[in-house]
């Protein structure tokens, strides 16, 4: 990870091939983490296993920077302007998109939650749209519309009443996914000011102050119900697994990328992440199965995902030209 939190006087853009493999093991990193999750939340509460990982994060990120500012002799000030923003990111990511994430996947399936996670290139669109960045053209609208017929198909499933578990999952998972476009397309914002350690560490200080109630309220009950003991390995290997590597090292990965591409590009590679995630989930999870909503829907989500962002060049917010 030495080369994602280097100094930002590198100064040489990274070369196409250097920049895909990042990404690629970024994505790579986040389709395991949805099996890795399924997993944990067999052995661990859905609230404690969400809260628990957004506040190791934030702890991680906080040694990994206080060694970096320990060995550069001194730390960067932080921009008063800059408090707000990190303040609003840090609830999008962590307390909407992680938690909702976790809570979601927990009534869905690894399919269902990777292909409404996939709709992340529209969500962006639609925010970008909103605040004057994008047109949208018949092309990006047909797209948008495909999506979200297979969000539909998706959620039909198992019919579409409130009752329905998976429904629930699969309103859940797409309110982080909400929460992640936000966090994309604002993060740009900052991104061009603050190393890419700095700038996560700073999202999650803030994301994990919103949390720490619930962390510190499943720690108590933990306590009182003298459960600690009962959370098998296999819940803390979760834990620890989504915090260090899902949450840390991949989101390292993001926004070191998205210094070099816009938002909605770097979302474009999402469409690749619900047919990794889907394959592993089938391959690993017994409980996983692919089913013609899967099949039909998925279909839907990734052609419109495709079609809204084919012939795209992203808009920008702040370039760098690093």
């Amino acid at each position: 990870m030495a080369e994602i939190v280097a100094e930002r006087s590198e100064v040489r853009r990274p070369s196409a091939l250097r920049l895909g493999a990042w990404i690629g093991l970024m994505l790579l990193i986040w389709a395991v983490n949805f099996v890795v999750a399924k997993v944990g939340l067999q052995h661990m509460d859905v609230f404690t296993l969400a809260a628990f990982r957004v506040e190791l994060a934030a702890i991680l990120l906080g040694v990994m920077l206080w060694v970096k500012q320990a060995r550069e002799g001194g730390s960067r000030k932080l921009e008063k302007g800059d408090l707000w923003t990190f303040a609003y990111l840090g609830f999008f990511m962590a307390a909407v998109n992680q938690m909702c994430f976790t809570i979601g996947l927990n009534y869905t399936s690894v399919g269902h939650a990777s292909l409404i996670i996939g709709t992340g290139p529209i969500l962006v669109l639609l925010l970008a749209w909103a605040q004057g960045l994008e047109r949208l053209t018949v092309l990006k609208v047909t797209g948008m519309a495909l999506s979200f017929a297979g969000v539909t198909v998706l959620a039909a499933e198992e019919g579409l009443s409130l009752r329905s578990g998976r429904l629930l999952g699969d309103m859940i998972t797409l309110a982080g996914s909400v929460g992640f476009a936000c966090y994309a397309v604002w993060g740009k914002k900052v991104a061009a000011k603050y190393e890419t350690l700095e700038m996560n560490a700073y999202n999650y200080f803030a994301g994990a102050l919103v949390v720490l109630p619930l962390a510190v309220w499943q720690a108590v009950k933990m306590t009182r119900e003298g459960s600690w003991g009962a959370v098998g390995w296999q819940g803390w290997a979760a834990t620890v697994y989504m915090a260090a590597f899902a949450s840390v090292a991949a989101y390292l990965i993001y926004y070191w990328a998205l210094r070099y591409l816009a938002a909605s590009r770097l979302s474009a590679f999402s469409y690749l992440l619900p047919v990794m995630a889907t394959c592993l989930g089938v391959l690993l999870l017994p409980e996983e199965r692919v089913t013609g909503h899967l099949l039909g829907g998925g279909a839907l989500v990734l052609v419109g995902v495709y079609l809204a962002e084919v012939h795209r060049r992203g808009y920008k917010l702040e370039e760098n030209d690093d």
